[in-house]
């Protein structure tokens, strides 16, 4: 491979991200692969790199416990990735009168064959032993002493070149072994319960996943100034006709599909398939999780009519009274947070329909009520004002929609909740 080359996918609970190699090299061996190479913990080796390809056959037999496994995560990461040194630096026949300083690549390879190399002159920094030195010393048959740990390693003077063998010397300790840290059981107060998940919330969470994954979304926002309804919902309040907020947003939401019908979709086995009815689903929380039942024929209900629909399917839904065929299906949904002190959010698409629309709650702002006019003075120019205004983010599907219509479908639910007198023909 070479540099920027991808060797593998890390995936995490959150994201999975390509490794790209930062220098050429080859593959050795590789250690952990296909099942095995799932919750791997952080640090542990799972590949052999060399830099030449000659040396690929010394790692034949090599094992992730050749490398010391999970147990030496922390060092294993730089052993079996350290890349071989130059063959042209290593003078592995040469000994030394003292044991020499193992660099980690080359005692673990050292330790895998039994050997001991600290008798070995390194070539590395300060005289360090390298890996390189070690495969080197292998290719050349150079004897080494066995290897034992905690023993005594053995030292000689410089190895003629026609003896390979090396003769008895005064013996050195071995590097000590590293030193096990206990690390204290930490205790935390406070009671807690378990809670199993309940099959609605397993099904919303598998819908909700594979909604993600698999639909392309897209998100579009507008803001919506909210003091004509409230001075419609006044109005019919003193003729005691009793309408929230969010029937003013459905009966707008159902006109504006009229209006643009290419959000008034849904997309099923690669079809994107045209609602003849405006039948649109509204969220609505339970104690058990989120259930949407549907609004049907919602274009040709008046506010009163919308108003005792969503109240009756409401509280049917917390009992879990509902129908399958009240719940499933709808053409369009949308997601009311406003009432829960939601300033504004992104909804998720619940397939197979093409559009949700996440509605927030209304925030007092300084905004102007109409345009800059460049024919007036700025003494006649409109004067800012505070109003009450509304986030509304339609989460839509790419597939079946595109920017544009979206666009209209926002401007058109705009536009009737400026207007709010026309929701009510």
């Amino acid at each position: 491979f070479a540099a920027g080359d991808v060797i593998c996918e890390i995936e995490t609970d959150k994201a999975t991200v390509d490794f790209e190699a930062q220098d050429d090299g080859i593959i050795a061996k590789i250690l952990l692969d296909g099942s095995n190479a799932s919750d791997v913990d952080v640090g542990v080796p799972i590949c052999v790199v060399v830099e030449d390809e000659d040396d690929v056959a010394a790692f034949a037999d090599f094992t992730i416990e050749d490398a010391g496994g999970a147990s030496a995560s922390d060092s294993a990461k730089e052993e079996v990735t350290e890349e071989v040194a130059p063959a042209g630096s290593v003078a592995p026949t040469e000994l030394l009168s003292e044991a020499s300083i193992l660099m980690p690549g080359a005692r673990f390879l050292s330790q895998s064959q039994g050997l001991d190399a600290t008798v070995l002159k390194g070539s590395g920094k300060d005289g360090r032993v390298t890996k390189g030195d070690v495969i080197q010393a292998l290719k050349e048959g150079v004897a080494l002493p066995a290897w034992s740990a905690g023993a005594t390693a053995p030292i000689s003077a410089a190895a003629p070149a026609a003896a390979p063998a090396v003769p008895s010397a005064p013996q050195v300790s071995a590097p000590a072994s590293p030193v096990d840290v206990t690390i204290p059981t930490i205790t935390t107060s406070g009671e807690y319960e378990d809670i199993k998940n309940n099959g609605m919330r397993k099904v919303i969470a598998k819908r909700l996943t594979e909604s993600k994954s698999t639909v392309p979304h897209f998100y579009a926002s507008t803001e919506i100034e909210l003091d004509n309804i409230m001075k419609l919902r006044k109005k019919l309040a003193a003729m005691d006709v009793k309408v929230s907020v969010n029937d003013l947003i459905i009966r707008g939401s159902a006109l504006a599909l009229r209006d643009v019908p290419e959000v008034n979709a849904t997309y099923i086995n690669g079809i994107v398939k045209m609602s003849e009815t405006v039948d649109i689903s509204i969220a609505v929380a339970t104690p058990g999780g989120l259930i949407t039942p549907i609004v049907p024929h919602t274009d040709k209900l008046g506010l009163s009519d919308i108003s005792l629909k969503v109240k009756d399917l409401a509280t049917r839904a917390r009992d879990g009274k509902l129908a399958p065929e009240e719940y499933q299906g709808g053409s369009f949904c949308i997601s009311n947070l406003g009432m829960f002190g939601i300033n504004e959010f992104s909804a998720v698409i619940n397939p197979p329909q093409a559009a949700i629309l996440a509605v927030g709650g209304g925030v007092k702002k300084v905004v102007l009520s109409t345009p800059y006019d460049e024919n007036k003075g700025i003494d006649e120019q409109p004067k800012p004002g505070i109003r009450n205004v509304m986030t509304a983010r339609l989460s839509a599907d790419r597939r079946v929609v595109d920017e544009p219509t979206v666009g209209l479908f926002l401007s058109a639910l705009r536009y009737y909740l400026n207007k709010p007198e026309l929701l009510m023909l």
